[in-house]
């Protein structure tokens, strides 16, 4: 039974970590411009700090248990608010949405996204594993 938790936990922890890369890769490889008024505009995770944050989060996530769970979350809330802002964008802010204009952008963004939320879920399961073998 313990070989079995053990091989368990290790697929899981395989997962999570290839979950992580693949939000990393998709983030960093995002990138999309559009000409607007014979303006040409640019987007680029690196443009947005909560995105720059969510790469750091993804790429430090793969190696510890309760800091990755913790810190995929945070990193993820603070990607999902700005990608929300850059979808619908913010009337009271005088935002207005991006996606229109980037859509390769906002579809990259979401795989990185769906992948990130895929790593903390499998991280807070090993989490809960974790608890349960030491409990």
């Amino acid at each position: 039974m313990e070989k079995i938790n053990k091989i368990f936990s290790n697929i899981l922890r395989l997962l999570a970590v290839a979950a992580a890369v693949v939000a990393v890769v998709f983030m960093v490889t995002s990138h999309d411009s559009a000409q607007v008024l014979n303006l040409t505009f640019t987007a680029k995770y690196s443009y947005t700090p909560a995105f720059k944050f969510f790469v750091i989060g993804e790429a430090i996530a793969g190696g510890y248990t309760i800091v990755a769970t913790v810190l995929l979350a945070s990193s993820i809330s603070a990607a999902l608010a700005i990608a929300q802002v850059g979808k619908k964008g913010s009337s009271h802010a005088g935002w207005l949405p991006v996606c229109g204009q980037v859509p390769h952008f906002c579809d990259q963004v979401t795989v990185a996204l769906l992948a990130g939320f895929a790593a903390a879920v499998i991280y807070f399961v090993i989490l809960l594993s974790s608890l349960y073998a030491v409990l």
